[in-house]
């Protein structure tokens, strides 16, 4: 590709096609259908053979944002052997689909929609036997979305404890570790009700590390955090004046013995359990990768792990960025600088936003003296935190044509107000639903 042809608008349409590729990399019917197929009654899922001809019934459940184009892609794989199932999903993530049933929650901030899929869910769970085989799908927000709450602990209680972890900056390791205790069917607890039927789990990562236990707080796969670093969690936010009485009362008698752990490695009731990652956020960078190149930019992957507050996650990619031109390290311009993960905002003012707007912001501080740099951050899933958006772009023109509108970018990211900051910029990148989730992406290009 010719060096004129990287100005800037260019550049942002070369952004968004990579992103793209990333996305179409991570479609959950595609991610499916290369982990699983039917050979006559053979089902095959990663090494597992399945014979349907041992289980008197098949049952899909399951939670996520990408939980309905998994269960469409589950209903086109087992056809009439599927004896039917529930899925909760987010508000209008949905697909049409003939045998599961779907129930629409909230999320990030739980319902009582997703009361009522988790109450359905564990119920099928509890009726299975030995001669039922689960396919469980998986997805970030799995855990938001079955809010079963603990005895003693109400809906309000657990939807503001999640309020309070979001706002305090914990990381979603964290912020699972809790859910999980303050839950009936997280943390291994679906595997228990559901034993000794045969559990097999798809998996789309949405975690740093593509942690199973932390992945929709693990429903099927055995706890590694106990109530004890629950609390521990409180005390290094220092929120525990903060949280609902019911909720402390309940994780320090856990701590105390006086309620049963979630299930540990080792319980019996894994035995027929299985879980398999289908797609992560290293596959959506990987095809990322190769677009990018095909576009003619030299490429690098920082890392699919990125986690921590997002402004200083953006001051080190520009960092990067103005590497790459002053000296042509880690590579010569044209480059294309690809990361993934998932970092967090510590929330001290009024505004509105989300990681990928605020990473967006921070970023567009520190272009002003770089040579044509464009980032495109944004969810995979298409939402931003409790906004409309996916994420935004931002350019070595921010700051100068923010300055024309007399907007002062400093005072917007100090109140944590990125999308106004966007949407008055016309920089907001909206893609409506996905129905997949693998954490964040970030396509920063860089050229002379």
């Amino acid at each position: 590709m010719a060096q004129t042809r990287y100005n800037l608008a260019a550049m942002r349409g070369h952004a968004e096609q990579i992103f793209q590729a990333g996305l179409r990399a991570v479609e959950p019917g595609a991610a499916i259908r290369r982990c699983c197929r039917l050979d006559g009654d053979s089902l095959l899922i990663g090494d597992k053979v399945y014979d349907l001809t041992g289980f008197a019934r098949v049952l899909v459940l399951g939670a996520g944002k990408a939980g309905a184009s998994m269960a469409k892609a589950a209903e086109e794989l087992l056809g009439e052997r599927l004896d039917g199932g529930v899925v909760a999903v987010k508000y209008d993530h949905l697909a049409e689909l003939r045998q599961i049933t779907l129930y629409e929650a909230g999320h990030p901030v739980p319902d009582s929609n997703g009361m009522a899929a988790a109450r359905a869910i564990l119920d099928l769970a509890e009726q299975a036997d030995e001669k039922t085989l689960i396919i469980f799908l998986v997805s970030g927000g799995g855990s938001a979305l079955l809010p079963l709450p603990a005895e003693g602990v109400s809906l309000a209680d657990k939807q503001e404890t999640t309020r309070i972890l979001l706002a305090c900056g914990a990381g979603i390791h964290e912020i699972n570790a809790l859910r999980k205790h303050l839950s009936a069917i997280k943390g291994g607890q679906l595997a228990r009700a559901a034993f000794p039927a045969t559990l097999a789990s798809l998996v789309l990562s949405d975690v740093i590390g593509d942690d199973l236990d932390t992945i929709a707080s693990g429903p099927c796969v055995a706890d590694s955090r106990t109530f004890a670093d629950c609390l521990d969690i409180i005390d290094s936010y220092a929120i525990a004046d903060k949280l609902p009485a019911s909720v402390l009362r309940h994780l320090r008698s856990g701590a105390a013995g006086n309620i049963p752990e979630t299930p540990k490695a080792g319980d019996r009731v894994f035995e027929r359990a299985f879980n398999l990652i289908v797609g992560s956020n290293i596959d959506a960078l990987n095809a990322a990768r190769k677009t990018a190149l095909s576009l003619g930019y030299g490429t690098l992957i920082l890392s699919s792990m990125m986690e921590g507050e997002t402004r200083e996650a953006a001051v080190l990619h520009m960092a990067i960025a103005r590497e790459v031109l002053k000296s042509g390290h880690p590579l010569s311009a044209p480059a294309c600088l690809l990361s993934g993960g998932e970092t967090t905002v510590t929330i001290k003012g009024p505004g509105l936003g989300g990681r990928n707007q605020e990473f967006a912001l921070a970023a567009a501080l520190r272009m002003s003296d770089a040579g044509k740099v464009v980032l495109l951050s944004a969810g995979t899933d298409g939402t931003d935190g409790p906004t409309d958006a996916a994420g935004a772009f931002a350019d070595s023109l921010t700051l100068s044509r923010a300055a024309a509108l007399q907007l002062d970018l400093g005072k917007y990211l100090a109140e944590n107000d990125s999308y106004h900051l966007f949407e008055r910029l016309g920089d907001l990148y909206k893609t409506g639903p996905t129905n997949t989730n693998v954490m964040d992406l970030r396509v920063l290009l860089v050229t002379t």
